[in-house]
């Protein structure tokens, strides 16, 4: 009986686990923030997460991007970046919703057309936040057709895109420094972050795509793995007195 798999199944058996790497890729990076978001739902609580966490993402992604336009990387990653924009997006959206309901005082609105640098992505309404990333996007288009025969500056933008995205986990490490606590803030997401983290490094490599992607992925998951310290080094102190309404 003749047990060799033919090249014909081989290269379909290769797709198929291929798809599913993309779909991985695509989807993987969103699944962390689902018990974030559930857990600042349930609790109404959202001071346990930074903001900023969004803003290096929103970047992040954007960048990337416009850094296809450059190099055609695979399209997963870019499908990834667009995905992972929505999400941001409605992080942001269920955060500025459950602070205005918490308000005890209805305090004056701070929105992005004050331009008053004091309260830069600590705006009160969600409105405010997509008013600056469309200012983003309109900028980084044009300045992005005008430089595209530049290499130099589109590789310098790759790697903004991937240095930005891998020290997303700066804010929150900053936050619970501050707070001697991390409470708040999900476990569950900081476990998911570094399991994908790990998976998208390996990606990158795998799949042989630009050098900047999985530096910078590696420094990613060495962010993950200081938070998770944190978790076990706060672990005994209690929530913070007060919460850092400046993320």
């Amino acid at each position: 009986m003749d047990w060799i798999i033919s090249d014909e199944y081989k290269l379909t058996v290769g797709n198929v686990l291929g798809h599913l790497a993309a779909g991985a890729m695509i989807c993987g990076g969103v699944l962390p923030y689902v018990p974030q978001y559930r857990q600042i739902y349930r609790t109404q609580d959202p001071e346990g997460f930074s903001l900023h966490v969004c803003l290096a993402l929103l970047l992040a992604n954007t960048l990337r991007i416009f850094f296809w336009f450059s190099k055609r990387y695979e399209l997963p990653l870019l499908i990834q970046s667009v995905v992972m924009n929505i999400t941001m997006f409605l992080m942001i959206h269920l955060c500025v919703k459950v602070r205005r309901n918490n308000a005890i005082m209805r305090a004056r609105e701070r929105v992005f057309s004050d331009f008053d640098s004091r309260y830069f992505w600590a705006w009160t309404d969600f409105q405010s936040y997509l008013d600056f990333m469309l200012v983003v996007w309109a900028v980084g288009a044009a300045v992005t057709y005008i430089m595209l025969p530049v290499n130099w500056f589109m590789e310098m933008i790759g790697f903004l895109a991937v240095f930005t995205e891998a020290m997303l986990g700066a804010p929150q490490f900053l936050r619970n420094y501050k707070n001697k606590s991390t409470h708040g803030m999900s476990f569950l997401m900081v476990i998911m972050w570094t399991i994908g983290d790990v998976y998208k490094t390996t990606y990158f490599i795998l799949r042989s795509a630009p050098i900047q992607f999985w530096l910078c992925g590696m420094l990613q998951v060495s962010l993950d793995l200081a938070i998770l310290l944190q978790v076990y080094i706060f672990r005994k102190n209690p929530a913070p007195r007060s919460a850092h309404r400046g993320d």
